[in-house]
């Protein structure tokens, strides 16, 4: 009936509008509420300023300052003395990292108080007379000329590099009176450029310090151990100083640690601190045994260890070391080694088979450890356990060169000619901590660049992974204390250390940020797996009447057309 007919066609008009309408809502509503509460956050990041810092160009500039002492000038070659000359020296190390060692050189002549300084009976006195007249700033030098005459060096030597910031030179008895200025600045200047290597940046360590960026070839055998040898750099460093007790049946230690520690170690940790935090612990081990068995040398009447087995000295004890597991930081480990009557004395033999003398070793980027003899306490009246007091000046001697070298200060043979100031109560030269510091500086700078181009890289490769707002942050601040730390190095200032460590901790932490970690973001092939179910049911019967209703449509065209016709 009509009846029928226009119910039929209400209703099929109705669930055409209802398709529609829901249609209309997922396209309109759906769709882009669903893409906006999925998609990816990825905060913004410097990268065409990351892209720079990947061709990496560093400009170390150090002021030194030439003193000419009375009697190596004359008066007329005074007025002519140069004020200022800059040397510059470029290395290019690969085709992303270059470096220019600049050099600017200040002349001038001594005062009436650095001549009287410099009239001092010893060269360490006149250093000490120097140092109070002027304080030097970190990674400045000053270089005083003393004619050949002056008593105040040795006859083989020429140079003299004190505890602080100053150095000695004295001009060759070949340079007599009535050379021309030119001829005497001419005869300084290898010579100079000696003592600028000592006690400044040089070429051997700042390539060293670029090892995180650039693969270096091994070249002198030397220079590359080491660099090896010295730990990376670090925040902060554990320093554990351990007693091993094989046998407490055959001696009973007694050892001052605080003590030792408080006179000898602290005070160069004192002067380290712009370098790093340290914190030092101590600890007794019983029954802890070498991991090789000594062999018994009969022409000594005792016990040896090749430089061959020392290698595996190592590991058995590190088990028993423990560790601090609250701590990131590397560890270094000092063991003093004492042993039991049954095999003392215990010495140490080098690789050509002779004793040596500390009866100590150290192991790369680890620790060292001395074997402390006690064999002429075993006498025939001895009773067991026997009463061991450890002279802590000895062994923190040995301990404190080792942590010296672990540290990375350099103590490489000085030139011919050379003589240095022996080791303070500090246990560091103030022109070895610059040094420290500049090679340190440029350690960071390298390790952060390749850590911030590598991070950008693979934010760039994968884009799932969700770049919040602090990786952000970390990443626009390591970018600006890199910028600050090279820009402070080029104008010569070692505060380009707390940037470069600044920026060194923010680039890690951005790339350690939990958030990067690979469970926390999905690939598109599973995204389809897990949205496959949920969107296929609801959208089969939409499509299906949208195709209906174009089926529809079509029919409808065709009718009309036919009729027309």
């Amino acid at each position: 009936s009509l009846i029928d007919m226009a119910t039929t066609e209400v209703e099929r008009r109705r669930g055409q509008i209802a398709a529609l309408s829901i249609a209309a809502v997922v396209i309109i509503v759906g769709v882009p509420l669903w893409w906006r509460t999925t998609e990816t956050y990825r905060a913004w990041l410097p990268v065409s300023q990351i892209k720079a810092l990947s061709n990496l160009q560093i400009q170390l500039s150090a002021d030194v300052e030439v003193v000419f002492a009375r009697g190596t000038v004359t008066p007329e070659q005074q007025k002519k003395v140069p004020v200022t000359q800059i040397h510059d020296e470029k290395h290019t190390v690969n085709e992303d990292t270059s470096l220019n060692y600049r050099y600017e050189m200040k002349y001038r002549t001594a005062t009436i108080m650095e001549e009287d300084a410099l009239n001092q009976p010893t060269a360490a006195a006149a250093d000490l007379s120097l140092h109070t007249l002027s304080e030097g700033l970190c990674g400045s030098l000053v270089v005083y000329v003393i004619p050949d005459s002056s008593s105040l060096l040795p006859e083989d030597v020429d140079v003299y590099i004190g505890q602080r910031r100053t150095a000695l030179l004295r001009v060759g008895a070949q340079v007599k009176a009535g050379r021309t200025l030119e001829q005497l600045l001419t005869h300084l200047k290898p010579r100079l450029k000696q003592v600028l290597q000592v006690m400044s940046f040089s070429r051997a360590d700042i390539t060293a310090a670029l090892s995180d960026r650039v693969r270096l070839s091994p070249g002198n055998k030397e220079s590359f151990a080491d660099s090896m040898r010295a730990f990376k750099s670090s925040p902060g460093y554990e320093i554990t100083f351990s007693l091993l007790n094989p046998d407490p049946k055959s001696h009973r230690l007694h050892w001052d640690i605080e003590d030792g520690v408080k006179t000898y170690i602290q005070p160069l940790l004192t002067k380290l601190a712009p370098l790093a935090n340290f914190s030092i612990d101590s600890q007794i081990l019983y029954y802890a045994m070498l991991g090789v068995n000594p062999r018994f040398d009969s022409s000594s009447s005792g016990y040896t260890l090749n430089a061959d087995s020392l290698a595996h000295v190592i590991n058995p004890v590190e088990a028993r070391l423990g560790s601090n597991a609250a701590s990131s930081n590397p560890v270094l480990n000092f063991l003093l080694y004492v042993p039991d009557a049954q095999h003392s004395p215990l010495h140490i033999h080098s690789y050509n088979k002779q004793e040596v003398p500390t009866n100590a070793f150290h192991s790369p980027r680890w620790g060292g450890i001395m074997i402390y003899n006690v064999n002429d306490l075993y006498g025939a009246e001895a009773t067991f356990p026997v009463d061991v007091h450890i002279d802590m000046a000895k062994v923190m001697g040995v301990f404190l060169a080792q942590l010296r070298l672990l540290l990375g200060v350099q103590s490489s043979a000085p030139p011919p000619g050379f003589m240095l100031a022996p080791c303070s109560s500090a246990g560091l030269a103030d022109w070895e901590l610059d040094r420290l510091m500049w090679s340190r500086s440029v350690e960071n700078i390298a390790t952060a660049t390749t850590t911030i181009t590598s991070l950008a890289q693979l934010l760039d490769q994968i884009g799932n992974i969700v770049i919040n707002d602090n990786i952000a942050q970390q990443v626009s601040s390591a970018v600006t204390a890199l910028q600050l730390a090279v820009a402070e190095l080029e104008a010569g200032n070692l505060r380009a250390l707390q940037y470069s460590k600044d920026a060194f901790l923010a680039s890690e932490r951005a790339f350690f940020d939990p958030s990067l970690l690979h469970l926390l973001y999905f690939p598109d092939d599973q995204k389809f797996a897990i949205y496959i179910p949920l969107f296929l049911p609801m959208c089969v019967p939409i499509l299906l009447s949208l195709l209906k209703i174009l089926s529809e449509l079509r029919q409808r065209r065709r009718e009309k057309q036919a009729k027309k016709d």
